[in-house]
């Protein structure tokens, strides 16, 4: 088979960062992608990936990655960066911290599909080496927030509303082409960051949200998922994969304390 070369985005911290370090245990070929650069260096100290430092809410450095990635020649795209900032019901949030998240889970996803999907389409010209049929994959991380409303979450459910919408069209609009659009929509996972920065660095409030849940999701156990499905044949398209720890019913019903079986 061709080899695979993917672009990780958001893969200095969490389950960006998972996932490339995953992609390469299996031999792929990975451009790790993310805004701060002294940890893009540390991860491909470790693990030998390439990188290239961009805020994918600049259009211009979205330009400077599409220069960049032409010479990967990626096959595949798997856009992880976005995020949430706060948690106050609807009349207390502000047009500034939605602004941020549509920047960074709408408009950033745009610009970097845009950018990149002229190369992706360039990397299905060829037939694999076995002749078969070459395939590319879009595969994006949004949330079950985009799916199911909860009280506190009205900037980051519009957001990932949004995002998801954006993928559903795409896929209709890729139709004919050996392109697969694969989303990806996890519930509670733990990660060093995600509430960290919706409750603007209170590390308690952060804290809060996983205290006494039963095993929430790791980035690692996200990352085992997501790259498990890029290993699938080129024409095996998952288009949705919902993924949530035993203890999270709902986004507003998780389950603090042991999980005991009944009866």
């Amino acid at each position: 088979m061709n080899e695979k070369r993917i672009i990780v985005t958001g893969a200095s911290s969490g389950i960006g960062e998972a996932v490339a370090r995953q992609a390469v245990a299996r031999d792929w070929q990975v451009l790790a992608v993310a805004r701060r650069a002294e940890r893009l260096d540390a991860l491909a100290a470790e693990i030998g990936c390439e990188t290239f430092a961009a805020d994918l809410t600049d259009e211009a450095a979205v330009a400077a990655l599409a220069e960049a990635a032409a010479a990967f020649r990626p096959t595949g795209l798997v856009q992880v960066a976005g995020g949430a900032k706060g948690a106050a019901p609807l009349g207390e949030t502000t047009v500034e911290d939605w602004r941020w998240m549509f920047e960074s889970n709408v408009i950033a996803t745009k610009r970097v599909i845009d950018a990149l999907l002229p190369l992706l389409r360039r990397s299905t010209a060829a037939p694999q080496q076995d002749g078969s049929a070459s395939y590319a994959e879009i595969m994006v991380v949004t949330s079950i927030a985009a799916t199911v409303s909860y009280q506190g979450g009205s900037g980051y459910n519009a957001a990932k509303s949004a995002e998801k919408q954006l993928l559903d069209v795409l896929r209709l609009e890729l139709f004919g082409e050996p392109i697969r659009v694969m989303e990806v929509a996890p519930g509670m996972v733990w990660t060093e960051e995600f509430s960290l920065v919706r409750f603007g660095g209170d590390q308690a409030k952060a804290d809060a949200v996983y205290k006494d849940v039963q095993d929430p999701l790791s980035a690692d156990d996200v990352a085992r998922v997501m790259t498990d499905i890029l290993a699938l044949p080129g024409h095996v398209s998952v288009d949705e994969t919902i993924i949530k720890p035993v203890a999270q019913t709902h986004p507003w019903m998780v389950h603090k304390g042991p999980l005991v079986a009944k009866g």
